[in-house]
């Protein structure tokens, strides 16, 4: 039966099988929780999913170092092996059929001062068990006894009460610690719901701010092209009429070569009336001082930049009578924020301030002709 019993013996726990599995192809044997610790030992980076290895891994034999590749299922699908199972079942029954059934051995303990007497009272005084010779001869002797038995049974009753209570009090704790991490998850969820709000109350005020610069770059690019265009008209007839200027004077260079007298009194008169013609730019307009200027679109967001800068989250009820007239003065001074409610909902109040810009004269305006 000791032969028998080594064989048996786990070679890591060091204790008989318990679910004895077979290592594949070195036929040893191991506890499959045994196994199974090795194994994670061995591949303590393999992923797991509850408990379970999702992916295979490898294992070496702690009997003989034979390594083993297991699939996903790992030391678990390795095969029990079902005959040491029933061997260890059949020595554990011959085991305890051979052994005597052990007795219960309830020894009474025995008093310290007299050590042959056993302790068999209860010490009401000082509340602690002592033995009859303690109170007839000994240090209990002037102090109040009951039986053990009635203490006993008091102090039990007392103590199951004591648990019972502390097992209440526990299941109340455990109420309030589930209480604590719901009240976690809701105020990240939460969290999260809020930030996606505020997140589109200021894409949306992106929004109005993007509409709004192209609109003011608008307004500037059609004045810009107005004048561009105008410029490029006045040059086309300056140049026609230099064109003209040049033509003229070619003319005259050919008239004072003509040597006849009376054919080149003939060409004087009109020629000097085109060049008195040609000789002023009345007709033509001119362009008055700083006409190319476009300073008259100048903004200035200093308001707003202090607005956007004063944003934050309404304030709770108790402050809403403040809120009002705050508000209302801002209104009066042509400032207001955004705010965003801190209970829950998002809301964005307008910005009360005046136009971001103010244009100081339109695109024609700004376009004049001088007199002929």
């Amino acid at each position: 039966m000791d032969n028998l019993e080594k064989q048996l013996i786990c070679p890591i726990c060091l204790e008989m099988f318990t679910k004895p599995v077979v290592i594949l192809p070195c036929q040893h044997n191991l506890c499959r929780k045994c196994a199974n610790d090795v194994f994670q030992a061995s591949n303590p980076y393999l992923p797991t999913r509850s408990g379970s290895l999702t992916s295979g891994g490898r294992f070496r034999c702690p009997s003989c170092r034979h390594e083993v590749v297991l699939d996903r299922h790992g030391v678990y699908g390795l095969q029990r092996n079902l005959l040491v199972e029933n061997i260890i079942d059949m020595f554990k029954q011959e085991s305890s059929s051979s052994k005597p059934a052990p007795v219960k051995n309830e020894e009474t303990p025995m008093c310290d001062v007299h050590e042959e007497e056993k302790i068999n009272i209860f010490c009401v005084t000082h509340g602690v068990p002592t033995c009859s010779m303690c109170k007839v001869f000994g240090a209990h002797k002037d102090c109040e006894v009951a039986p053990i038995t009635s203490i006993y049974q008091t102090k039990k009753t007392e103590l199951g009460d004591g648990i019972a209570m502390m097992v209440g009090h526990n299941d109340r704790m455990q109420g309030i610690i589930s209480q604590l991490e719901e009240a976690c998850r809701a105020i990240e969820e939460n969290g999260r719901r809020q930030k996606t709000l505020v997140c589109e109350k200021f894409d949306q005020l992106y929004s109005i701010l993007e509409e709004k610069k192209r609109e003011m770059s608008q307004k500037v690019t059609v004045e810009q092209e107005e004048k561009v265009n105008y410029i490029r008209g006045l040059t086309r007839k300056y140049g026609d009429h230099l064109d003209e200027s040049c033509k003229i004077v070619e003319m005259g260079i050919q008239t004072m070569e003509e040597s006849e007298m009376a054919l080149f009194l003939q060409n004087t008169k009109p020629l000097l009336k085109k060049i008195a013609d040609a000789s002023t730019t009345a007709h033509l307009d001119k362009v008055e001082r700083g006409y190319e200027s476009m300073d008259h679109y100048t903004v200035e967001f200093k308001k707003e930049r202090t607005a956007l800068r004063s944003l934050d989250f309404i304030q709770d009820d108790e402050d809403e009578d403040e809120e009002d007239e705050d508000a209302e003065a801002g209104a009066e001074e042509g400032e207001g924020a955004p705010t965003v409610s801190g209970s829950g909902g998002v809301s964005a109040t307008s910005v009360q301030s005046p136009a971001p810009q103010q244009i100081s004269s339109s695109p024609g305006v700004a376009k004049s002709a001088a007199s002929t």
